[in-house]
């Protein structure tokens, strides 16, 4: 499956766009047999296209109140603190994205915490303490226009 077809694409927008869709559904939507959804869906997986499968939370209803953004300037740039920086930043559940970046700083993360004083937490006893770390640079987000999972393919 190097290439995807019209009914591969329209099976990923539908699938980005309701993962609970059953087979029957997707089938419906997309005029093929049930059987046949099933086998691309599945080789769609095994080919890596869809990753995995997941449910998108309410950040408010569980508890997350506060989003923010980091830059990260790191003390070096050689491969071995640029890995390690990853592999120990990966561990942390408050960093829900870790990028690393071209430009003036090196790492760019998407943080979720309950309020400012379990950012102040994470940001002293975990983020600010990794030895590969030079600068944190926080930013907060007052309000979110636009949140999407969906790929434009």
């Amino acid at each position: 499956m190097n290439k995807l077809d019209d009914t591969d694409i329209k099976l990923l927008r539908l699938l980005q766009e309701d993962a609970t869709m059953s087979n029957k559904q997707m089938a419906y939507a997309l005029h093929k047999s049930i059987p046949a959804i099933h086998d691309r869906v599945r080789k769609l997986k095994a080919n890596g296209y869809i990753k995995k499968i997941i449910a998108i939370l309410d950040r408010q209803k569980v508890g997350i109140g506060l989003i923010s953004f980091s830059q990260v300037f790191l003390k070096a740039h050689t491969a071995e603190v640029l890995n390690d920086f990853e592999k120990e930043v990966s561990k942390f559940s408050e960093v829900m994205e870790c990028y690393q970046m071209a430009g003036s700083y090196d790492f760019m993360l998407r943080i979720a915490t309950r309020d400012m004083e379990a950012y102040h937490v994470f940001l002293r006893h975990k983020l600010a303490v990794l030895p590969q770390v030079n600068t944190v640079q926080t930013y907060f987000v007052l309000s979110e226009t636009k949140s999407d999972t969906k790929f434009p393919i």
